[in-house]
């Protein structure tokens, strides 16, 4: 069985105005957003100090103490791994499901 070259051209050309078809489909039912305006404000400070006032000394954060539960980089195992044991396989003659 030979195959019919009409049929496989009209099944590409088909494929290929599908494609279109939904490429042109999507792009005339998107919309552009608009971009929001954008606003400018302009804030003014000033400051004023007087000789006879002083700044109160600059604190420092407390310093960061390590964790307990931080974990280990060397090699080993991992400590926060629980042991588990698991029970033994249950032996029974073969061919027995109870």
């Amino acid at each position: 069985m030979t195959p019919n070259p009409l049929i496989r051209r009209l099944t590409v050309i088909a494929a290929g105005a599908a494609i279109i078809g939904l490429t042109s489909l999507t792009a005339a039912c998107s919309s552009p957003e608009e971009a929001a305006p954008e606003e400018t404000t302009t804030t003014t400070t000033t400051t004023t100090t007087t000789p006879a006032e002083t700044a109160p000394p600059a604190t420092t954060a407390p310093e960061v103490e390590p964790t307990e539960k931080a974990p280990r980089i060397g090699p080993g195992p991992n400590p926060f791994s629980p042991e588990v044991t698991a029970p033994p396989a249950p032996t029974a003659i073969p061919g027995d499901n109870d």
